[in-house]
């Protein structure tokens, strides 16, 4: 494979690429087969964490093209993303579309790649989470049941897409690429301008992230979950990043939590300062108890399944579920300093992206 496409349409996809897009690059420097590659960039998620400064810390190149997608319902969006991928594949078509993740960008570009007869790689293939009510299940169901090649995270996303009757030569158990980003910037992280201003320490605060319906949909439930959180942390802190979906229902609260400190979306140089160095995340995104696992951080997801099991099964998470009352327990538990150790999962090493390229170049 000589020409290929790298997809991307929301900041996690960018730090799932950055190490692929190096690797490529390191292959270039060393070998007569060179790689052409384009980066495009949907457009599906935009903000200004998102922009110049993003790609500058991630040491990622710009992308050669922004297919300008911007917000809107998972229909429209996924119409807008395909009729613009498939302009930007009339002019160059490639041999391999790699998508990653599970974002409506993942599917809708791999439809787009598959019917112009593109072969695709699926990033992160095989992930189930088996709650069909995520539109990002949906994604991965239908991105796996087109893709040629599966670049996978875990054992258990092997078996998921054997017994869907993928064959073991389409299967390619390689590790993760999150884990190359989290290891390659682990020495660059930033202190955010909040640590001196409310006076953090080490394991003195907890972070917090929030964004699914289930969370914070619902002003009473949003409410509920804030009290009992706010209330129960001892005298920790509760730094929360809080996300735009998240910011127009809080504000509607028109409350005040003496425990939590809100703030902005993040750089990732400093979200994963704040992780390195808190006493446990709350959160319900999926990527975040990958970090926290190999960070050996206390992890408790506010979701009733996840996608990624080995995080419970080895690392340091635990499914709380989606009722606020069950975070109780879990809470006294973390600030009492009696959480499970956790290990790293196998292949979670920094070398994925390496392992990627060395079988793009061979497939």
């Amino acid at each position: 494979m000589n020409n290929i496409d790298i997809i991307a349409g929301a900041r996690p996809n960018f730090m799932k690429i950055g190490p692929i897009i190096h690797a490529i690059h390191a292959h270039n420097e060393n070998s007569k087969h060179k790689i052409k590659y384009r980066l495009i960039h949907t457009g599906q998620h935009y903000d200004k964490k998102m922009s110049e400064d993003f790609f500058d810390q991630l040491n990622i190149p710009k992308p050669h093209i922004n297919l300008g997608v911007g917000s809107g319902s998972q229909a429209t969006q996924t119409a807008n993303i395909m009729m613009r991928y498939e302009e930007a594949i009339q002019e160059w078509k490639p041999e391999l579309c790699v998508v990653v993740g599970d974002v409506t960008s993942t599917m809708a570009c791999a439809i787009v790649a598959k019917k112009e007869g593109v072969k695709v790689a699926h990033v992160e293939g095989g992930i189930r989470s088996g709650d069909e009510n995520m539109p990002e299940e949906i994604n991965r169901m239908v991105t796996d049941s087109i893709t040629d090649y599966f670049f996978t995270t875990s054992q258990v996303a092997n078996s998921n897409l054997q017994k869907l009757g993928h064959g073991v030569e389409k299967i390619f158990f390689v590790g993760n690429t999150m884990i190359d980003s989290l290891y390659a910037n682990l020495s660059r992280l930033i202190q955010p301008d909040l640590w001196d201003q409310y006076n953090l320490k080490p394991k003195e605060y907890i972070v917090m992230t929030l964004h699914r319906p289930s969370n914070v949909d619902a002003m009473e439930s949003l409410k509920k979950l804030l009290e009992i959180i706010n209330t129960n942390s001892g005298s920790k802190k509760i730094v929360f990043p809080m996300h735009p979906r998240t910011r127009k229902m809080y504000d509607q609260l028109e409350m005040h939590f003496d425990n939590l400190i809100i703030t902005g979306p993040m750089t990732y140089l400093e979200f994963i300062y704040l992780i390195k160095n808190a006493l446990g995340v709350i959160t319900d995104s999926g990527g975040i108890t990958e970090e926290t696992t190999v960070l050996k951080i206390p992890c408790l997801t506010l979701r009733n399944s996840t996608e990624r099991p080995e995080t419970i099964t080895l690392g340091t998470n635990e499914l709380v579920g989606t009722d606020a009352n069950n975070i109780l327990p879990y809470l006294e538990k973390l600030i009492k300093g009696k959480w499970k150790k956790g290990e790293i999962p196998e292949l979670w090493d920094g070398k994925t992206a390496e392992r990627i390229v060395n079988l793009i170049t061979k497939l």
